[in-house]
Formats: C-alpha cells, structure tokens, sequence
C-alpha cells in the first residue's frame, strides 16, 4: 500500500488534484446500486443545511473545487451513501497520558491511504481520510481525537456516511461531550461505535444507529457490536465479542503499560490478516489528543505526526497477503 501524508490548509489546487485522481474509482463505488438508488444533490443539501449547517460553505467550496458536476457534489455530501462494511477495534488507554488506539480492518482496494492536515473553518485537523473531505479517525486542535467501529447491524437507513459526521466532530467540537451530543444528534445510514477521547481525559463511545435512538456509553472499548451481537454470522468471522474482552482484560485485568498495549493491536487476536474478506488490519492509529500528534504503525514500522510540526512524506507498506 502506498501511503500520503499532505498538508493544505484552506481548500486549494491540491484538494482538486486528489479529488481528480481519486474521483473516477469513488464514482464507480457510488453508482454500483443505479444512480436512482443515491439521493439528489437537492436532498442532500437540504440535509446538511438541517444536520450540519456550519459545514455547508465548505461544502459548496469543495464542490466547485471538483468541478461543479452532479455527481461529485452528490457524492460529497455523504448523504445516504452505498452500504459499505469494516471490521475494527478501538480503546482508550487510561495512563498518565491517555491515549486512543484503533486498528481499521478493511478492503486495501477501497481506501484512500491518505492523511490530511487541513486549517478549514479556521480549525486545524489531521487525520486518516476516507472520500477525501471525510475521515475514520483523527485529531484538532483543541485535543479532541475521534475514532470509529463498524456496529455490526445489516439495518441500512437515511442518513450520512459516518466518516464526514467525524469531519463534522473535529470542525465544530471542543470535548468529549460536545462531540457525544453531536453524535447523538446528527443521522447515520449505518450503525457504527464512535469512541472520543479529549485533552481533558474525558472519552465517551456513541453508539449509532439508523433506526434506533444513539445510545452514549463510558466504554473505553469497542469492536464490531453494540450492546448485543445482532449479526451472528458477522460476529463470527470477525471474533468482535472475543475481541472486546481480550481488550477489557488489557486495561482492567494485565493494566498494561502504554507501549505493550498499543502493541497488542498489531497481534492477533486485534490483527487481522482476512484482506481476501476486506476485513485485514490495513493501519493502527495511536492517538495523543494533549500533544496533538498521530502515529500510523504497521509490524515493525511506526510513522510518527505531529500537527504542530506536520512534515509531509510517503510510506510503501507491505502487508501480509496484499498483493
């Protein structure tokens, strides 16, 4: 896999580039259900404007920036998306200095291996993008990091992809609370586990749903399940419940040191190698939210950033089975 880091602060020249590289696979992706299937770019907006009002000048900026075209601006609202699965596990490590670790499980061939330092809305974020204004995890300036879990239900309602909801945490958020109540609030297609951690050592997980109330919880972990497992099969191939617990043990039972725990998510039985499923460990993120820094890890690799002193590089990174 062929990793980027980049920086820009406001909208610009290179945003639209990465839009043209990456646009013509999205659309693919977008269409595969007939273009009847996706809402108008009417309903959309109409849907940000009610949801996330504060995001839609960036919004238009970013759609005239991908050439003003239907589909494109359809595409970026994130609004009722393709069904889309991942795997995942996250937790919040509670030393001295909390961290938030997560392994994303996913198809290598639908991802953008891309992390974005951005300054839109006048609020610096960096994190680990996914349609390229939409994040699966990162951190602003305030010390507010985010990260999220497929919440293993098949239900498919209304509502928005979940990585521009982050988006929307990170622009608008402070702490752990401000971004709960977002959560709660703003509507998902699918159900997911997102899991905040801020500079105040506040963390909270938001369970997500689109046809149930979001439930806010004080777990410092989770994987591929909401309060019970409601897809058994699921559950099964990807080990969520034994997941958890190994999990739970690492912070309750061993309290392991920082180090050795953030080191369990490159082993089984966090790790994954299933990529022929879409469901192989395809990064783990390490969260700072007090220094406001990132690390991506891979077996034997750890690319440190920094928001302060972001440096923009490349990484190739071979994982086990990925052709």
């Amino acid at each position: 896999m062929y990793w980027r880091a980049i920086s820009e602060d406001l909208p610009g020249p290179r945003w639209a580039g990465l839009f043209r590289e990456y646009w013509p696979a999205y659309r693919a992706w977008w269409l595969k259900e007939g273009e009847t299937a996706r809402p108008t770019y009417a309903e959309g907006l109409r849907a940000l404007r009610k949801h996330m009002p504060e995001m839609v000048p960036l919004y238009e900026e970013l759609c005239e920036l991908a050439g003003g075209g239907d589909h494109a601006a359809r595409f970026l609202s994130f609004y009722t998306p393709p069904p889309y699965l991942a795997s995942c596990s996250q937790a919040v490590w509670g030393g001295k200095q909390p961290v938030l670790v997560r392994n994303y499980d996913y198809n290598p061939k639908a991802f953008d291996s891309l992390v974005l330092r951005t300054r839109w809305m006048g609020r610096t974020v960096m994190g680990t993008s996914d349609g390229l204004w939409g994040l699966v995890d990162g951190v602003n300036d305030k010390g507010l990091s985010i990260s999220l879990t497929f919440g293993g239900r098949r239900v498919v309602g209304e509502g928005f992809g979940v990585p521009l909801i982050l988006r929307y945490v990170l622009q608008t958020c402070e702490t752990a609370e401000e971004a709960g109540a977002v959560l709660a609030r703003v509507p998902t297609h699918m159900s997911y586990n997102v899991t905040v951690l801020d500079r105040k050592r506040n963390y909270l997980t938001v369970m997500m749903a689109p046809d149930r109330p979001a439930i806010v919880t004080y777990a410092a972990v989770a994987t591929n399940h909401q309060e019970n497992v409601e897809w058994i099969s699921h559950a099964r191939f990807t080990a969520t419940v034994e997941r958890e617990r190994f999990l739970l043990q690492r912070l309750r039972l061993h309290q392991d040191p920082e180090e050795k725990f953030i080191g369990a998510f490159l082993k089984p039985p966090l790790y994954s190698t299933a990529f022929n499923h879409g469901f192989g460990t395809l990064y783990t993120a390490v969260y700072r939210p007090r220094k406001k820094e990132m690390e991506l890890r891979w077996p034997g690799v750890v690319w440190p950033l920094s928001m302060k002193d972001f440096e923009e590089g490349a990484r190739e990174v071979t994982l086990p089975g990925v052709v």
